[in-house]
């Protein structure tokens, strides 16, 4: 849709001509879409200036035609040499009216310049707004899976959280939205997007053989696209030993990357090159790569061909073939040193060291698909 289309919508929304299922059904996106959401406060911002614009315009002309009635009775009452002619007093709200339009004619002047000049400063403000806000709602896409089925039955949403910490999960339990997530420690620290878990009340975590574990965020940068989350459940009792390592230093372009994730309910695998050291529209923080990225794979790991986790997917760029994004393993670095030296260095054994060196590509990936879970979020 376009933004003509939405603002249609909208007008239609709050003037009641929707059908009632539509009408209905709008209100209920409006309050799960914070995308959406965001638009109709801009459509509601944009209409209400515009509507104040148009009262000062109405109360100008108002004004004027007052003025101009005033001049017209003015020049009746003092001309002369048309004796036939009655005299046409004027009132003394009239002449109280005329005096107020002289005496603070300049005032409301700059009061109109400068209510003109706020309009077209908000106006402008909105389409800078706008312009920020097109990367992410336009340019660039998040690749978190929505799961609409849940959707149509939150009864079945519920029971699969009270089931968890049961002997059997339940067979079937899709969360609102889901991505990838992936091992950062042995003891159960998983990295994935922020975007995955943003705005989720429960976490499960979901590794190849369906095993299912309560997880909660410990750390996220929305700035940067990563959260940290660690297993909170009785029945988790570690990940062994991981088999890849996380790499400090910058990776050269063209280098043969790969990645892991679960845009369906399958492991999927995907490989391509590092196109670039800059992310969408030039971040530092992040690589541009050539992998085709689907929704789901968000939050998963990029690996080199020597198994050294050099980034984590994030998003693509939707006007540009097999242009995706990751954030760079060197900031997750940065951030899990900083998380050390503010007092949790015994919680953050990363490995520095990959054990993929040297090893196929099939090999390498059946030592990491242990290690690379489905991230489903709940609202």
């Amino acid at each position: 849709m376009t933004e003509a289309d939405y603002y249609a919508l909208f007008e239609d929304y709050e003037a009641g001509r929707l059908d009632a299922a539509v009408q209905a059904d709008l209100a209920r996106r409006l309050a799960a879409d914070p995308v959406l959401a965001n638009r109709y406060a801009e459509y509601q911002n944009v209409t209400g200036t515009l509507h104040t614009y148009g009262q000062r315009l109405r109360v100008s002309e108002q004004l004027r035609a007052l003025q101009a009635e005033i001049d017209a009775e003015q020049e009746t009452t003092v001309e002369t040499g048309r004796p036939h002619m009655p005299v046409m007093h004027i009132s003394r709200t009239e002449k109280w009216l005329r005096e107020f339009w002289h005496g603070h004619r300049a005032t409301m002047g700059v009061a109109a310049s400068v209510a003109v000049l706020a309009v077209f400063c908000t106006l402008l403000g909105l389409q800078w707004w706008r312009a920020r806000q097109q990367p992410t709602a336009i340019g660039y896409a998040k690749l978190r899976r929505e799961v609409d089925t849940i959707k149509k039955n939150q009864r079945v949403m519920g029971r699969a959280i009270n089931q968890i910490g049961a002997t059997k999960p339940a067979a079937s339990s899709p969360g609102n939205f889901s991505g990838t997530g992936f091992a950062l420690t042995s003891d159960g620290f998983i990295v994935t997007s922020y975007h995955v878990v943003q705005g989720g009340d429960s976490v499960l975590i979901e590794n190849r053989a369906k095993q299912r574990f309560r997880a909660e965020p410990v750390f996220m940068d929305a700035a940067r696209d990563i959260a940290i989350l660690r297993i909170r459940d009785r029945r988790f009792s570690g990940f062994g030993r991981l088999p890849y390592g996380l790499k400090r230093r910058q990776s050269d372009l063209g280098e043969r990357i790969y990645t892991l994730g679960y845009p369906r309910e399958d492991l999927v695998y995907n490989d391509g090159s590092l196109s670039a050291h800059t992310g969408f529209e030039g971040d530092t923080a992040f690589y541009q790569i050539s992998i085709p990225v689907n929704p789901g794979n968000s939050g998963g790991p990029v690996l080199d061909d020597r198994g050294n986790l050099i980034g984590v997917i994030s998003g693509r760029q939707m006007d540009v073939q097999s242009a995706a994004f990751a954030t760079k393993s060197s900031y997750l670095m940065r951030l899990v040193d900083s998380l050390a030296t503010a007092g949790s260095a015994a919680d953050y054994n990363v490995p520095r060291y990959s054990q993929l060196a040297g090893q196929t590509r099939p090999q390498q990936i059946r030592k990491l698909q242990d290690f690379v879970f489905v991230v489903k979020v709940y609202e």
